[in-house]
C-alpha cells in the first residue's frame, strides 16, 4: 500500500513563512518526557503508516529541500521517498507524479499534508469498503463552499462533487481518499484523454464518475481542519491543544 502527500503547494493563504507550509509546527509530541513541536504533515504521514502504508511518496517542488531535511532525520516503518512538480500545474498533476509508483500497489491512499482529522483511523472504513475502487473520506464542515462538497445517493454513492461552490447542497467534503492502483491509473489515464485540463481532484472524479466508474463515499469523518490559513491554523492548535489536555486526563 502506497500512500501520495502532494506537497508541492506555495501555500499563499499563509504567507510569509520560514519553512514549507507542510513543517509548520501545529500541537505536539511528548518525546523521552519533553513536549517536542509537530509538523502539520506529520499527522497524515502517521494515519497513512497506521493505515497500512508500506511507502509513501511526497510529491515537492524543487525548492522545497526542507521537507527532505526533516523526515530525513525522523525514523518511520514506512519508506518515504520524493517526486518533484517542476511547475506548479494544480492538485491533479501532482498527485499523478506518483502514478508510476502507484500503478503497481493494490490500494493508494490520498491525503493533504495541510490538514488535519479525526478519527484518527478514518481510513480504514474506506478501505474496508467493497462496492467501489475509489472511496472518498467524507468529512461534515460549516463552509463546504471552501473545498469539495460531496453528493451522495441514498446508498453512499457519490452522485457529484460540487468544486468550491457557493452552492453546495452538502456539507460533506471529502478530506481523502482511498482506491486501487488499477483505479488511480484509469483516474489518470482519463486525465490524460482530456488533455490534463482538471486542476481539481473533484473535476476529474465528476468525468470518471460520468464515464460510469463507480465511486463511494465514506461518512466516517468527525472533524477536519484546513491549516493552510491562518484562522485555520489557530483553530487547529486550541483544537489539539484540548485534545491532548483531555487524553491527559483519561490516561
Amino acid at each position: 500500500m502506497i500512500g501520495i502527500i502532494p506537497a508541492a503547494g506555495a501555500g499563499q493563504r499563509i504567507q510569509p513563512l520560514g519553512c514549507s507550509k507542510e513543517l509548520l509546527p501545529v500541537g505536539s509530541r511528548l518525546v523521552d518526557g519533553v513536549e517536542r513541536p509537530k509538523a502539520v504533515s506529520e499527522y497524515l504521514v502517521e494515519r497513512m503508516i497506521a493505515a497500512g502504508a508500506d511507502q509513501i511518496c511526497m510529491v515537492i517542488s524543487a525548492e522545497k529541500t526542507d521537507i527532505i531535511e526533516y523526515y530525513a532525520e525522523r525514523d518511520y516503518t514506512a519508506e518515504i521517498f520524493y517526486v518533484v512538480q517542476k511547475t506548479p500545474r494544480g492538485l491533479c498533476d501532482a498527485l499523478f507524479r506518483a502514478e508510476p509508483f502507484a500503478r503497481h500497489h493494490e490500494r493508494v491512499l490520498i491525503g493533504l499534508p495541510d490538514t488535519i482529522w479525526f478519527p484518527e483511523n478514518a481510513y480504514v472504513p474506506a478501505l474496508s469498503a467493497q462496492e467501489a475502487d475509489c472511496n472518498l473520506i467524507l468529512f461534515p464542515v460549516d463552509e463546504p463552499s471552501a473545498f469539495d462538497a460531496v453528493n451522495c445517493d441514498d446508498l453512499g454513492f457519490v452522485e457529484e462533487v460540487q468544486v468550491k461552490s457557493r452552492n453546495a447542497r452538502s456539507n460533506w467534503i471529502w478530506g481523502a481518499v482511498t482506491t486501487t492502483g488499477e483505479a488511480f491509473r484509469r483516474l489518470k489515464l482519463l486525465w490524460d484523454s482530456r488533455h490534463q485540463s482538471d486542476e481539481y481532484l473533484g473535476e476529474l472524479l465528476n468525468a470518471f464518475i460520468a464515464a460510469g466508474n463507480v465511486v463511494r463515499g465514506t461518512f466516517c469523518g468527525e472533524t477536519y481542519m484546513d491549516v493552510g490559513t491562518l484562522g485555520g491554523y489557530h483553530n487547529a492548535q486550541d483544537y489539539l491543544r484540548a485534545h491532548m489536555t483531555r487524553s491527559r486526563r483519561v490516561a
